[in-house]
Order: structure tokens, then C-alpha cells, then sequence
């Protein structure tokens, strides 16, 4: 659970480079046809899926943070 927005962040860095490896093997092994179309879409779903939950990872952590520097301020006051 802890290391899940780290390998999120690292799938949003390497899939464009595993997309970019197999357009390379696509156009080097069959250039007439596209297969690498279906793997990019399949990928690319996988990586907004992706982004979302680290969006959604960095709102939960920063809300967290800013309650802690709340209850910390409101007890430093008393």
C-alpha cells in the first residue's frame, strides 16, 4: 500500500517508453500492418487508470498533511 503511488509514477514514466520499443518492433517486423495499435490502446487505458488513482493517492495525502498542520497549529495555540 505504501509503495503503491511509487509504482504508479514509475508505470506513468516507463509506458511511453515500451510503447516507443514496440512501434520499433512493428515497424520492423510488419511495417504494412498496425498491430501495436491494439497494445497502445490497451496500454493507454492502463495508463490514465493509472494517473487517476495517483491523482487521487496525492489528494488523500495532501488532505491528510493539511489536517495534521491543523490539529498541530490548534494545539500549539492552546
Amino acid at each position: 500500500m505504501v509503495f503503491g503511488p511509487v509504482r504508479r509514477v514509475k508505470f506513468l514514466v516507463t509506458a511511453p517508453f515500451i510503447l516507443l520499443m514496440l512501434v520499433v518492433i512493428n515497424v520492423m517486423t510488419s511495417p504494412g500492418e498496425w498491430w501495436v495499435q491494439w497494445a497502445a490502446l490497451g496500454i493507454g487505458i492502463a495508463w490514465v487508470i493509472n494517473l487517476f488513482k495517483l491523482i487521487r493517492d496525492i489528494v488523500v495525502i495532501g488532505g491528510l498533511a493539511a489536517f495534521g498542520a491543523y490539529i498541530f497549529n490548534r494545539n500549539r495555540q492552546n
